[in-house]
């Protein structure tokens, strides 16, 4: 059984697989809260805690971290509460077979790669992947598999948090979508522009992608969704096609396959 670990700045996302190739299944996920300043010991607790009698079946890890202090602490763990299993830490220098055609490759977030491997696996090019986080991401994946570039945007979380923090408002609503665009109370109109405004930002970038881009203007451009906020924004957004929950894990688990058949790792 692998185990797939993504860190990000919002979300710890991890995820178990049985199976290899095609023939590769998500046996279940778990998302929790990162703990900012947790060390390796404690997040290992929390892993061991999740997996519970399934830990015996770890044969290999695949993992990455947005967070680089959660990312020094993850090279401590692997080794020391996982001795036995195949160890794959994703960073820049790692074979993931996705060409990166941007200025410095090493400035790429690990999960943006993971996310457009899994993507052009899943979907074929060209595509667009849409990961909803603490940043909303766009990023294109050409028709051969290469990673384009992308736009980073504030998340609808921020977005959340400035007008509660910046606005004489001072609250917080339920992300959901409210009656109508027009809001007939303070909570409905701050649910219409942080849901529908970030939907609109999503469409926005997609097609201007589709217009200037050459290759994705036409209809068959797949465009993915993913990410923790994905389900609340999805049916929101005129431009997405495709919504897919684990899409970061499925990309960790193909660059852990790819790694045990090039045993030399790196680039």
């Amino acid at each position: 059984m692998l185990l797939t670990v993504e860190i990000g700045n919002t979300t710890i996302h991890l995820g178990t697989f049985t199976g290899s190739g095609d023939h590769a299944g998500l046996v279940r996920d778990w998302r929790l809260r990162p703990p900012p300043r947790a060390t390796a010991d404690e997040l290992a607790l929390l892993f061991r805690g999740l997996l519970g009698p399934d830990i015996d079946q770890i044969t290999g890890v695949a993992a990455l971290s947005t967070v680089p202090s959660l990312l020094r602490e993850m090279r401590a763990l692997l080794p020391a509460y996982f001795p036995s299993a195949h160890h794959l830490l994703l960073e820049p220098g790692v074979r993931t077979g996705v060409p990166l055609l941007v200025d410095n490759p090493k400035e790429v977030g690990t999960d943006r790669v993971a996310n457009c491997l899994a993507a052009y696996a899943n979907y074929g090019g060209p595509c667009i992947v849409v990961a909803c986080g603490t940043a909303t991401v766009v990023d294109a994946v050409s028709a051969k598999g290469e990673f384009l570039g992308g736009a980073i945007a504030p998340g609808i979380n921020l977005g959340v948090e400035a007008l509660s923090e910046h606005t004489v408002t001072g609250r917080r609503v339920e992300l959901m979508p409210p009656r109508g665009v027009l809001g007939k109370n303070t909570v409905e109109a701050l649910q219409s522009g942080i849901i529908y405004g970030f939907a609109g930002q999503i469409d926005g970038l997609v097609e201007r992608i589709s217009d200037t881009v050459p290759g994705f203007g036409s209809d068959d451009v797949t465009v993915v969704a993913t990410g923790s906020l994905a389900p609340l924004i999805y049916d929101e957004c005129r431009s997405l096609t495709d919504q897919h929950p684990y899409l970061t894990l499925d990309g960790l688990r193909r660059v852990y396959e790819r790694s045990r058949k090039d045993p030399r790792g790196r680039r």
